[in-house]
């Protein structure tokens, strides 16, 4: 049975691995010994921000799949507020049991316990697999998303 929680700082290890266990991820994440320090302060911020919140799915005690979410109050949509998803990975041990759709339907419920009027996210154009899952799961490509790296 998978449960769901919010990550602590001993899961950063098993949530790299993740991020940087597939092709884009292996070419932008660094999952080394010990972890570069710009992944503890990105989960320590993370962590003392209310409206985010990283979430891993656990199999028993293991770690094998990772998402955040973060609530934004909006000006659009009548002001109302909307969560984005980042980040969703899954172990590769466990790819294809279901745990990917189980960790975005549960964003799903939290985004409406949050009072959030709609839930966005964005996979790389080169994740062509990613994007059949997430419009399986009901996502559609009603935007074109646009990205400047700094």
């Amino acid at each position: 049975m998978i449960t769901f929680r919010a990550a602590s700082a001993k899961d950063l290890n098993d949530i790299v691995q993740m991020l940087a266990d597939d092709e884009l991820g292996s070419t932008r994440e660094r999952y080394e010994t010990p972890l570069p320090e710009s992944y503890i302060k990105a989960f320590e911020a993370i962590d003392a921000d209310p409206n985010n919140e990283l979430i891993v799915a656990c199999l028993g005690e293991e770690v094998v799949g990772v998402q955040q979410l973060t609530f934004t109050p909006y000006i659009t949509h009548q002001g109302s507020w909307r969560a984005t998803i980042e980040g969703v990975r899954t172990a590769a041990s466990v790819r294809g049991q279901g745990i990917g759709s189980q960790l975005i339907e549960w964003a799903i419920e939290r985004a409406k316990e949050r009072g959030c009027r709609m839930i966005q996210l964005t996979t790389d154009k080169k994740r062509t697999d990613a994007l059949r899952f997430y419009e399986r799961l009901g996502f559609q490509a009603t935007h074109e998303g646009l990205k400047m790296k700094l």
